[in-house]
């Protein structure tokens, strides 16, 4: 049978690994069919010898139009895959495509050796083309077998890859619904968190209000009681600073009698000794005399020298300095001075911005301190603002107001007795209102009967 006879339309059992011989005979008899095509490929002897039998064979036809060695190399119109350049997923690799083409070629080979064996009839060449033909294609079914054994450990590969894909996502699906459940339970505690917080805020809010209420009150608790203080040690300083004034009056020669009625007239003293509360009212006058549009800003400077006369030689012009040269001229007339003294050394060092360090300008210093002190608290007292308040010659006393520089022992006003009665001979200190609460005035009081006459 001549190679030019074989049927066009027949296909290469390559073509169909779906179909696998039983046995060799089978294999022979099919293989018997292909040959009925016109072209065959082969390899040609240069092939062979060149790439040692792995070279890719060469399909000739009529037209020269078969797959030739260099489209085999470029992975082109290979039957195991599709158009130029696309692979179809067939899962073996370009070496297995290789050798099956090497195995058919070779087959075929051996079937045109066993035709040659024919012409003239050879016995023997038969027999050997016979049997190289049929381990030929023994070594095709091998290469059959080989490539359903990988196909089925790919798929069984694939199979098992895609098994523990699965049971990563059922893992991985159970740690998501674990946590959104977590993630709700959080929401959920943070819900309950806000709502707290907002029960705290308004619990603040309304702590914060009472407290501010309270603290209000507590500090003008304290500054009633710190300007209170500040009262009694003006009242004391007065006092202290009138003993020695008198005294040099009484050494001056001065007649006191006719000095304190100078001062009040026609007032009627229990005791002839009361009437130290006259030159005391007379000192209060003029230090106090417009202290409200005083402005200090030094008060704690000034409080910190045991000898406030210290903090006067250590800055001369300062307000205080400035206070006490005012008060000064102001209280000690320049007639008075001179009785004292005998010159004017003290006022004239005074109006020229110095201090003299002796014993009378230094009592007259501790008692400016104080009353600049006072000055300084009322300045600048803004909650609660104090408030200062007189009492007039002639008013009836009251003890909400009005607090008596001497005790009334005999007919004290708790006493009960009927028609006791006291007005007021003249005030010595003014009183004062912080706020709600009242320091009361220092006044000195006389007896009225029941026919209005003072004893």
């Amino acid at each position: 049978m001549g190679l030019d006879s074989c049927s066009e339309e027949m296909e290469c059992p390559a073509a169909k690994p779906s179909e696998t011989p039983s046995n060799i005979p089978d294999l022979v008899s099919k293989f018997a069919k292909v040959c009925k095509l016109r072209s065959i490929g082969v390899f040609t002897s240069e092939n062979h010898c060149d790439d040692g039998g792995q070279g890719a064979p060469v399909f000739l036809d009529e037209n020269k139009k078969g797959l030739t060695k260099e489209k085999f190399d470029s992975g082109k119109l290979c039957p195991r895959y599709g158009e130029e350049g696309s692979i179809k997923g067939c899962g073996c690799c370009l070496m297995d495509i290789s050798e099956l083409f090497d195995s058919v070629s070779a087959v075929k080979v051996a079937y045109v050796k066993f035709q040659e064996a024919h012409i003239p009839y050879d016995h023997e060449k038969i027999v050997a083309a016979d049997k190289h033909m049929v381990d030929q294609l023994g070594q095709l079914c091998k290469i059959k077998q080989s490539f359903k054994e990988k196909k089925k450990k790919e798929e069984n590969s694939v199979a098992a890859c895609s098994a523990l894909v699965k049971k990563e996502i059922q893992v991985q699906e159970s740690l998501l619904e674990q946590l959104k459940s977590t993630v709700k339970m959080k929401e959920s505690a943070v819900v309950k968190l806000q709502r707290e917080l907002q029960d705290l805020e308004l619990k603040n809010k309304s702590l914060a209000e009472e407290f501010k209420q309270q603290e209000k009150v507590r500090v003008n608790v304290l500054h009633t009681h710190s300007f209170e203080v500040i009262v009694k040690a003006v009242r004391m300083a007065i006092h202290d600073f009138a003993k020695p004034l008198i005294s040099l009056m009484k050494v001056s020669g001065w007649d006191l009698d006719q000095a304190a009625n100078a001062i009040e007239a026609k007032v009627v003293y229990a005791k002839r000794s009361h009437k130290k509360y006259a030159f005391e009212a007379y000192i209060a006058r003029r230090m106090l005399n417009g202290f409200s549009c005083q402005q200090p800003c030094d008060t704690q400077r000034i409080l910190k020298f045991n000898d406030p006369i210290n903090a006067l030689i250590e800055d001369p012009h300062s307000d205080f300095a400035k206070f006490c040269r005012k008060k000064y001229l102001v209280l000690v007339h320049p007639w008075m001075e001179t009785s004292f003294f005998g010159n004017l050394d003290h006022r004239t060092f005074v109006a020229n911005g110095l201090h003299p360090y002796t014993p009378f300008y230094r009592a007259f210093v501790k008692m400016a301190k104080w009353v600049w002190c006072l000055q300084g608290s009322i300045a600048s007292s803004t909650t609660p603002k104090i408030e200062t308040f007189t009492v007039t010659r002639g008013a009836e006393f009251s003890d909400v107001y009005m607090e008596s520089i001497e005790e009334l022992k005999e007919n004290a006003l708790m006493s009960g007795q009927e028609g006791a009665r006291y007005k007021v001979e003249f005030m010595i200190l003014p009183g004062f209102k912080v706020g709600k609460s009242v320091i009361r005035s220092q006044v000195y009081l006389s007896k009225v009967n029941s026919e209005g006459s003072k004893f």
